[in-house]
């Protein structure tokens, strides 16, 4: 099969590797109709994140399962499925929450060394029952390919930030994420969002969607537009140093920041004495994937969550390198790469 691996930063190839087999009776094989560039597969590229090897990336994906175990009963060969991008054992009383970030072994992401890589013709799925859900009628590829991470993330991200209805948001970074996060947040109640980027396209797209645009960073206009009061809340979608620092400035006293933004592995200097004086929340987390289906599926069906216009180019599988290079540019053009194998 095609798999797209990084051989080194900024070396994204496509190369032939054996196909999977099925890791265990409870696993199923997928054929992957359609997988997503997310902006922390971005992390591998900037090398940012070292690795030893080549690393078969991607966590993002949808598809059709052409085998499964003798003990998976939720999935049958020739369904079209979505797969969580994290994964949990799928057995224990954390992942039993239905939240991949509380299994007990700890959790695993596709695309990272321990398990295959989606962007590619085929992944092997373990626990099958647990990580892989039947698309739903009236889903699109696009909307099932947005649930199995950036939109998980984003509407996990709106709820962990406490938004008062009627209050405040700002959504700092305008990623596929970030997006989804500022939808999301007027979903759960803000009557204004901020937007914050640096990319004008991007701010133009949030405001084509609602939101009010600022250009980063953005706490001393976030804190003119209230009055000096801050933000009720702050969404952080990008989690570098930066970007940390002006969501804690632009929150107000009491609130909370809720942080989604995949940092790098240098330690963060968090103005703790600054947080405890003005009482700051501050939470993070990764996506509570198949957590958040039973809520965003009917809301997608129904038309009241719309995802309309995240993905933003479509190309080949052959041609990842190039998709690579486009998502690393974010450009206000370019916001999310689907590669279709």
């Amino acid at each position: 099969m095609r798999a797209v691996v990084i051989n080194g930063p900024g070396n994204i190839a496509v190369e032939t590797r054996p196909d999977p087999v099925l890791p265990g009776p409870d696993a199923a094989i997928i054929e992957v109709t359609a997988a997503g560039i997310c902006g922390s597969d971005l992390h591998f590229y900037e090398g940012e994140y070292p690795f030893a090897e080549s690393v078969a990336l991607g966590h993002e994906a949808v598809g059709r399962v052409v085998e499964v175990g003798a003990q998976v009963q939720s999935v049958a060969v020739g369904d079209s499925v979505l797969v969580s991008s994290v994964a949990g054992c799928g057995s224990c009383p954390g992942c039993a929450t239905n939240d991949p970030v509380m299994c007990y072994s700890g959790l695993q992401i596709f695309g990272s060394g321990a398990l295959g890589g989606a962007q590619a013709d085929l992944l092997a799925v373990p626990a099958a029952d647990f990580l892989l859900r039947k698309i739903p009628e009236g889903i699109n590829t696009e909307q099932a390919l947005l649930l199995t991470d950036n939109l998980a993330t984003g509407w996990a991200a709106a709820q962990r930030a406490d938004i008062p209805y009627g209050g405040t948001v700002a959504v700092v970074g305008l990623g596929a994420v970030g997006l989804c996060s500022l939808r999301s947040a007027f979903m759960q109640g803000a009557a204004t969002v901020f937007a914050v980027d640096r990319v004008e396209g991007r701010l133009r797209r949030a405001a084509d969607w609602g939101a009010t645009p600022i250009k980063a960073p953005a706490a001393e206009a976030i804190l003119a537009a209230t009055g000096g009061r801050g933000a009720d809340s702050v969404i952080d979608a990008v989690a570098t140093d930066a970007s940390l620092n002006d969501a804690l400035n632009a929150v107000r006293p009491g609130g909370t920041v809720s942080v989604v933004g995949v940092h790098d592995l240098q330690p963060f200097p968090l103005p703790a004495l600054s947080c405890l004086m003005r009482s700051i929340t501050l939470r993070m987390t990764t996506a509570p994937v198949q957590r958040t289906w039973p809520e965003l599926i009917p809301l997608l069906q129904s038309g009241r969550l719309n995802v309309d216009g995240i993905f933003t180019t479509t190309m080949p599988l052959d041609e990842a390198p190039t998709g690579y290079a486009t998502a690393d540019a974010r450009s206000g053009d370019d916001v999310k790469v689907l590669l279709t194998p």
